[in-house]
């Protein structure tokens, strides 16, 4: 394969698709010339336009895209507190579940019977789900909270598997204006506990067990543990997904407060009249992963969420009425109700799968991409890594046709993974729409329009009305220089929390504290000559070797460029003469074996490409890398092993066994 680097354009969109795309037709609707004209019109402050630019397009947003307000708001925003209190919407009354269910299911609605939802199992068990479906159960799930005591403002805490259900249990939530604290299926006690602790969820939802390379996960057992641990959760819901479960000791039981899912959910009322909500009534409390100290919850509202994953889903990533969209996620993760939510704004059609990527084969994703005629596919570059190691064969032999765009986000891309990507799934044909933003903007401060394009592992350049710029140390913008720099935010956005749940103070600490009145994502990235931008990591991951700092992932990005490596994960180590010394852990292709010939090439590879002091002091051959569900390296489990430390909490984990391997190897 012939891979291309950074610098050069690889995708040039279809002219047809182009003339097609939503974006090109609100651009034509407002007599917008291009896409810089497009940036600025939506973030910057026009001349002779009384509303900024920001403004503009946020109101314009409402009704372009057709997003009903139950009462109008009275403003745009009041940022009269400044950006870091902005009040979006203020006046206004709203409900996502309207948005996103009720109008569809309406007797009147021509959505009323189109499929919300595809799910797949593990198994090959296949259920489709109608809006009127979905409306009748969410109807049923808000009846069920209402019978618990739960009200506006109260928490109901998500610790499901992906099963259909989940769609109902969030959209019930947002009926009754109970606040939704989703929770990864595949954290144990203590990350679960704390999930449940801090918000004080008095209701919790979850399951017997889910499906995992052909076995039974197990989960009510965990939760179990996490309600004694939290002491606050009172009525507990359980999905039935195993046959044994309702027998005697199938599952751990607690009477007065444990109750089947079928017992209450399927024999409430199907009825129920949404509540209206101010516009920034809070909808979810989604908890940033905390690699240290306590969990960050990230409090969204009805309004704010609504509006960003709409416009995400309308123009980057061209939704249309046939479109069947399937991202890789977990309900506990951003991109979950992201996926759902953008979506079934537009009453489109989400795929839904349980289990794991390459069960009972390799070609597990592209037998159902072909399969479910699925249109759009988002996953991360590592699970990309983890696939492409399988061999061209296992996604050549498919017919994945049927792909208009393809996505990815969560870390940075290597050139020649992005170009496996976008030739052996996408054809060559299908733009790869990475994206970058974070459980904080529930969207993207970063975002290819499908209209541009491409380089590699480029993520384009700032969302639609999203201000977004690149700074140095002192706040100095830098991107026109093409320089490094910190991603940083100028301006609020619907979606922005609205602050943190445990206080101000941690918010405007984490933050609004680098500089003045800027927010600091706190990741390295540059715009170069031709415009794109491009992240490099984590700026607070950067390893600083005698003096000299680099990100893991450009020492990463230069091991997987040589032939042998498949992935790579690169740590930070203390060192007597550098004060920090980089070690690699690579994972090899196959065909490949581990020698120490290949360990001094590979050391040699990054002291050519980033300099002598940052070659690696070590590189560690292993199997495979600790990753979570969603497929990304838990890097910080790497360091933890090779420093002889403690792991911490590694209940994300998808594969603990990757840890005994990391011991041996270090």
């Amino acid at each position: 394969m012939n891979v291309p680097d950074t610098d050069t354009v690889v995708h040039e969109p279809d002219p047809a698709f182009v003339e097609d795309a939503n974006v090109t037709q609100f651009m034509r609707e407002y007599d917008i010339a291009d896409y810089d004209e497009l940036i600025e019109r939506t973030t910057s402050d026009i001349p002779g336009v009384s509303a900024s630019g920001v403004d503009w397009f946020w109101d314009e947003l409402t009704d372009y895209l057709d997003i009903e307000f139950y009462e109008e708001y009275d403003a745009v925003r009041d940022d009269s507190e400044g950006p870091q209190f902005t009040d979006w919407y203020p006046g206004g009354e709203i409900n996502l579940a309207h948005n996103v269910l009720d109008r569809h299911a309406a007797v009147e609605s021509p959505n009323r019977n189109r499929v919300a939802c595809i799910w797949e199992g593990e198994d090959g068990e296949v259920v489709q789900q109608t809006y009127h479906d979905l409306y009748r159960e969410a109807n049923r799930v808000a009846n069920v909270l209402e019978s618990y005591g739960v009200g506006t403002g109260d928490t109901v805490g998500l610790y499901m598997p992906m099963v259909p259900e989940v769609i109902s249990i969030l959209y019930g939530c947002f009926k009754v204006g109970a606040i939704a604290v989703p929770i990864f299926s595949g954290f144990g006690v203590d990350a679960t506990a704390t999930r449940l602790e801090d918000p004080e969820c008095s209701v919790l939802f979850t399951a017997d067990g889910f499906y995992r390379r052909g076995s039974e996960v197990r989960l009510k057992a965990t939760a179990d543990e996490a309600i004694e641990e939290a002491g606050c959760v009172e009525n507990v819901v359980v999905y039935q997904r195993f046959e044994d479960s309702n027998e005697d000791g199938g599952v751990p039981w607690t009477d007065g407060r444990d109750e089947w899912w079928d017992d209450v959910v399927a024999s409430a009322d199907p009825e129920y009249e949404t509540k209206h909500l101010p516009s920034d009534a809070e909808s979810m409390l989604l908890y940033s992963s905390g690699t240290t100290g306590k969990p960050k919850g990230i409090v969204h509202t009805h309004a704010g969420v609504q509006m960003q994953t709409a416009k995400e889903i309308h123009f980057g990533f061209d939704q249309k009425p046939e479109d069947r969209f399937f991202w890789v996620s977990d309900i506990g993760w951003m991109m979950g109700p992201w996926t759902l939510i953008g979506n079934h704004t537009f009453a489109g059609t989400i795929f839904m799968y349980e289990g794991a990527p390459d069960y009972p084969e390799p070609d597990r994703f592209w037998e159902m991409i072909e399969r479910h005629r699925i249109t759009t596919f988002g996953i991360s570059p590592t699970a990309i890594r983890a696939l492409r190691k399988y061999g061209d064969e296992a996604v050549d032999k498919h017919d994945l046709s049927s792909l208009r765009l393809l996505g990815s986000t969560g870390e940075p891309w290597d050139p020649e993974s992005w170009q496996w990507f976008y030739e052996h799934v996408g054809g060559g044909e299908a733009p790869i729409i990475n994206i970058s933003g974070g459980t904080e903007i529930c969207g993207c401060f970063l975002m290819p329009m499908p209209t541009q394009p491409l380089k590699p592992c480029s993520l384009g350049g700032p969302g639609l009305g999203m201000d977004i710029d690149i700074v140095d140390s002192t706040g100095e913008s830098i991107a026109d220089t093409h320089e490094r720099g910190f991603l940083v935010a100028r301006d609020s956005c619907p979606s922005m929390t609205k602050s943190l749940w445990s206080g101000n103070e941690r918010y405007l600490d984490t933050y609004w504290s680098s500089w003045d009145d800027l927010w600091d994502h706190g990741d390295w990235a540059q715009k170069d000559e031709d415009g794109f931008w491009f992240l490099h990591g984590r700026a607070d991951d950067a390893l600083n070797v005698a003096g000299r700092k680099v990100g893991p992932a450009e020492v990463e990005g230069a091991l997987i460029e040589h032939d042998a490596v498949n992935q790579a994960a690169a740590v930070g180590a203390d060192d007597e003469t550098t004060g920090t010394a980089v070690v690699a852990y690579v994972v090899l292709e196959d065909g490949f074996e581990a020698s120490d010939d290949l360990r001094e090439e590979l050391r040699g590879v990054v002291g050519e490409e980033l300099g002598k002091p940052f070659r690696p002091r070590e590189v560690l051959f292993v199997d495979e890398f600790p990753k979570t569900q969603s497929g990304k390296i838990i890097r910080r489990a790497i360091a933890s092993i090779y420093a002889g430390e403690a792991l911490g909490d590694m209940s994300s984990i998808e594969n603990p066994e990757a840890l005994e391997k990391l011991e041996q190897a270090s």
